[in-house]
């Protein structure tokens, strides 16, 4: 189902090196650029700066998307995701810490650049973080097969608060190619969105590479 790019270990390694302090960088420059109330001259200023930086970078680029590099090894890195990817300050990132066979949970901050309603995460993210969490814990059994979303459904029951969020999901069953999963985000107070998702083995696939909707 996806397109994997042949790379060596230490190309792999040298390619985090470069690039994840950077992703880091234009991440922190998001939120500066958010919460900032300098004069101006600054904003002027530091515009320029970022005009001359994205002039550097522009100076040597790929035609289309990053999709997925593959070591011998078997380790992938999906470097534009928009929840993990090493290359996308979009991303927060997500990092997925599974507890077991058919259960895992993951612990992220997510700051003003995620906000929907004042102080409280956008809806649609969190469906995306639901959305990613249950399809790595689909994947995750078996490393030779993919899942994508079949059906996913959510139940938001209050606001998430911005922050610090915490989110969990588990196999319930299986029937054939259909894995049946349930998992729920929330802020420091407890549960706010409950997920139901039906997943579908579809094929070859990487561990942790999540579903179709990355």
């Amino acid at each position: 189902m996806w397109d994997f790019a042949e790379i060596t270990s230490e190309e792999l390694a040298l390619q985090r090196k470069r690039y994840e302090p950077l992703t880091e960088s234009i991440r922190e420059l998001i939120d500066a650029t958010l919460r900032s109330e300098v004069d101006d001259d600054v904003v002027a200023s530091a515009r320029a700066d970022v005009e001359a930086a994205t002039a550097k970078l522009r100076g040597r680029q790929i035609d289309g998307t990053l999709g997925i590099g593959l070591t011998p090894d078997g380790e992938t890195m999906a470097w534009g995701n928009v929840a993990i990817g090493t290359r996308n300050p979009l991303a927060p990132p997500l990092v997925v810490q599974h507890d077991g066979p058919g259960r895992a949970h993951l612990d992220v901050e997510l700051g003003a650049a995620y906000e929907g309603a004042p102080g409280h995460l956008h809806g649609g993210y969190g469906a995306l973080v639901l959305d990613h969490l249950l399809g790595a814990v689909a994947s995750y059994n078996d490393p030779d097969t993919a899942a994508a979303t079949g059906t996913i459904s959510l139940r938001y029951q209050r606001p998430t608060r911005l922050g610090q969020v915490h989110a969990e999901a588990e196999i319930q069953r299986t029937e054939g190619r259909k894995i049946f999963i349930t998992g729920h985000l929330g802020d420091a107070d407890g549960a706010t969105v409950t997920a139901e998702g039906v997943f579908f083995v579809i094929g070859p696939g990487r561990q942790d590479q999540g579903n179709a909707g990355e």
